[in-house]
């Protein structure tokens, strides 16, 4: 399961792409989301690693 924490941030982004594109949107313009969607998915990616951690 830790091999697939990588997959998470990059299907909310290419969802996040689609989004944009798909509403005319340049990816400038969209950039804050691609950073909320990285700093949600490197904080749920630590809290889940340090869970995995605390019970081993």
């Amino acid at each position: 399961m830790i091999r697939l924490f990588f997959l998470l941030p990059i299907v909310m982004c290419a969802i996040w792409w689609w989004y944009l594109d798909d509403k005319g949107y340049s990816l400038k313009e969209g950039l804050r989301g691609f950073i909320y969607i990285l700093s949600f998915n490197a904080v749920l990616i630590l809290f889940l690693v340090m869970m995995i951690w605390v019970t081993h």
